[in-house]
């Protein structure tokens, strides 16, 4: 009996692992998998949307910050009609691109939301990180909604906010 539930218990935390990986934001094969074949009509809109997010943000001082985990989510606010973002680059502080997820265009199935996790020990953002998302769709649908989710615990402190993009193009 213990023989069986320990390969269980195993069983488990290898489904698990398996999970994560797939999951990861990070993942190209996950990006891939949503990419649009063939090239898209002419009639779409286009726009560019800005979303700031905080990797870290300031504790006591200008000296001490606090690390943060950052929800970026992606979302299709229409009913019937498909979305698509071309771009989603990641800046830090400074305005240096730290890295493009993806470049070509993916798509959102109505009422779809899409996330990208920057994991809390991920400081490269620091505490002027900021986003820039392409997108594509029709000019009768309803504009994508961008919004960032931080948050950090520790023991029984817990921090979080929100923050909304805005159309900038």
């Amino acid at each position: 009996m213990k023989q069986v539930l320990w390969l269980l218990i195993a069983g488990m935390g290898w489904v698990s692992c398996e999970n994560k990986e797939e999951m990861s934001s990070l993942n190209p094969l996950n990006w891939e998998r949503r990419m649009v074949n063939g090239t898209l009509a002419d009639s779409l809109e286009s726009g560019t949307t800005y979303l700031s997010v905080y990797s870290q943000i300031y504790s006591m001082t200008e000296h001490r910050t606090h690390n943060l985990t950052v929800t970026v989510s992606m979302r299709n606010t229409n009913r019937s009609d498909t979305l698509f973002i071309n771009k989603a680059e990641y800046y830090d502080t400074k305005g240096k691109l730290i890295r493009t997820y993806f470049s070509r265009n993916i798509f959102l199935a109505p009422m779809e939301t899409v996330e990208i996790v920057i994991d809390q020990t991920d400081q490269e953002g620091g505490t002027g990180a900021n986003f820039l998302f392409d997108w594509m769709m029709d000019p009768t649908s309803n504009e994508p909604l961008f919004e960032g989710v931080m948050i950090s615990t520790s023991g029984q402190q817990g921090i979080s906010f929100t923050t909304q993009g805005k159309r900038i193009r």
